[in-house]
Order: C-alpha cells, then structure tokens, then sequence
C-alpha cells in the first residue's frame, strides 16, 4: 500500500534566533555601562586621591610651622622630642629659596621673653646681608649746617633719598662696604656779596684710613659782580669711580660759611654701577 507523503514539520530556528539576539543586546548594553561606569569611577577616585594629596600637603605645612614656632621658644629648645637645630636650618632654607625667586617679607615668628640666641640662628644676619645686597646700593643725602669748624661738609637724610647699611654716613663721610664702580655726584650753592678774585672751589675726596686724602673731582666758580644783595650760585660735579670695601668719601668746599642749605640747593650722593 502506498502511504501518504506530507511536507516535513519545519523546525523551531527562528524563535532561538530571536531570543539569542536579545540576549546579544541585553549584553552588549551590559558591557557599555560596566566600561562607562568604571570610567567615571576612576575619574572620581582619581580627584579624590588629589584631593586627599591636597590636604595631606596643608596639614603636614601646618605641622612644620608649629613646629618652627615651638622652636622659636625656649621650652622648645629644651624639649626632647624635636631636633629644632633640623627644624629651624630646613625653615632657613625654604626662605633662601623663596628670596631667590622673588622678594617677599619673611616669616617672622614671635618670641618668647625667655628666649635665647640658638647657634643655628647666627646665620640669620648673613641672611640679612644678602637680602639687602639685593637691593640697589645708593644713597643721596641734603646739606646739613654745622656750627663745627672746618670745610668738610655734613649731610643728613631726605624724606625720599635712598639711602642703604652697606654705606654709611659719619660726621660727613660717607663709608663703602662693597668695592665696586660707583658713581659720586655732589651740587653746592654759595651765596657772595662781595667781587673776590679767588673761586669758590667744591672738591670730593677719597679718604683712605693711615693714607693721604686723594682728590676725585674739582669744581669752580668765580664771582664777578658786587651786589648788595645775596647772589647764588652753584657748582656741580660727579663722576664714576672704583672703590675698595671701606674706602670713604666727603665733600669739602673752600669756604663753608657761604653755603646755602636750602632744599634742594646742597646734595651729595653716592650708588653703585
């Protein structure tokens, strides 16, 4: 007998097909948020390591600083759980290095009335010296009337000349401590009455201790007229010189009863090149 022949029963692919496909999705969407996730987290992670650095670094300045200061004290000095002589040499340099990049005020820390001078602090007058090496070496400074006798001029200081440690002014003479070019300039203003065939003469001189004053610049002037009022004049000179660390300078005049102190009228000053 012949059987019937049917179409076989087609067999369930597609309805896998599908469900892999979504699986597929469901995944791929799984993996972008794990890798978007992760990415963010290490962001965040990463500022707040930065962050935690930040305080960290402020809170251990903030140690060091006390530490300064308790050094500063005597009861820190004899305290035996800090090295001050490390603590207060590590805060000397910190300074150094900062007044190398720019000139700013120093950290100046309180000190107790109990205090006394440690020997890692003697440096701190060295330190001194360089900052104000720094700073331009000059000074100018206005006639000053003395009822000494002599012709050697004395000067004092103006509101806005500069003046610096590294030259100083004794009884006229004004004292180098850095050798070095420098430039002396002096004006004098005299008054006469009287026609005198002698000039008035302005000189500058070095003066080098146990030596013979050496004359640096020279300047004249000659009255010509008789008048019954005062009439006033001026000489001026300057120059550029080299100098040797405690080498002085002064200005002295032929006749100081004639000079005129007025602002502005008698100057004399000194800065290095």
């Amino acid at each position: 007998m012949n059987e019937p022949y049917g179409p076989e029963a087609p067999r369930a692919i597609s309805s896998t097909s599908g469900t892999m496909k979504i699986f597929m999705g469901f995944l791929a969407v799984f993996v972008v948020v794990q890798t978007i996730g992760t990415v963010l987290f290490c962001l965040y992670l990463h500022m707040k390591m930065d962050k935690m650095e930040e305080v960290l670094s402020l809170n251990e300045d903030y140690i060091f600083l006390k530490k300064v200061q308790k050094c500063q004290t005597a009861e820190g000095h004899k305290s035996t759980l800090l090295d001050c002589e490390k603590v207060l040499k590590g805060f000397q340099n910190i300074q150094c290095e900062d007044g190398a990049l720019k000139e700013q005020p120093k950290f100046e820390m309180q000190r107790g009335p109990e205090h006394h001078e440690h020997p890692s602090l003697l440096h701190k007058n060295e330190t001194s010296v360089a900052a104000e090496k720094r700073q331009p070496i000059a000074v100018h400074l206005a006639g000053q009337q003395s009822n000494k006798a002599g012709s050697v001029l004395e000067w004092k200081e103006t509101m806005y000349g500069p003046t610096n440690s590294l030259i100083s002014n004794k009884e006229g003479k004004l004292k180098v401590e850095e050798a070095g070019l420098y430039y002396i300039y002096s004006q004098v203003s005299f008054c006469t009455k009287e026609v005198s065939l002698a000039p008035f003469t302005l000189y500058i001189y070095l003066h080098i201790p146990k030596e013979e004053d050496r004359l640096l610049l020279k300047g004249q002037k000659t009255p010509s007229t008789l008048k019954s009022l005062c009439e006033l004049q001026s000489i001026r000179v300057g120059g550029v010189f080299s100098l040797r660390e405690g080498d002085m300078v002064f200005v002295n005049v032929t006749d100081s009863t004639k000079v005129k102190y007025s602002h502005g009228n008698t100057y004399f000053g000194i800065f290095k090149l």
